[in-house]
């Protein structure tokens, strides 16, 4: 049973935008913070972006810096991933991901930190 889950995938001409979403509110043993990865055909996953549950700091990879922003809603469980300025180098399946250790830790986004993760939204940037 997954105990994340994201949508708001689809398919999005370049300059485009989409808002992703991560449901929390299945992580029943809780979480320090959220990281969101994404893997494209051919390629290893990586990860992006990631904010902390507790004092909402974030952190951006290069490759999507100023043009990505993460965010939470306590009240839903809800994160989100506003992408604009879409590239077709963004096309990939996009995942959220979950863990319970200290800042120092993911937010560097080392998968071994992140212990739960969705299913995957595809997201196509193409004309």
């Amino acid at each position: 049973q997954l105990q994340l889950v994201e949508s708001g995938g689809g398919l999005v001409q370049p300059g485009g935008s989409l808002r992703l979403s991560c449901d929390t509110s299945g992580v029943i043993s809780g979480y320090s913070g959220i990281g969101w990865f994404r893997q494209a055909p051919g390629k290893e996953r990586e990860g992006f972006s990631c904010i902390n549950r507790a004092g909402g700091s974030t952190k951006y990879a290069d490759s999507v810096k100023g043009r990505f922003t993460i965010s939470r809603d306590d009240a839903t469980g809800m994160v989100y991933l506003q992408m604009n300025s879409l590239k077709p180098e963004d096309s990939a399946i996009y995942y959220c991901a979950a863990s319970r250790y200290g800042w120092v830790f993911y937010s560097n986004f080392d998968q071994r930190w992140y212990e739960d993760w969705g299913q995957g939204t595809q997201v196509t940037v193409s004309s």
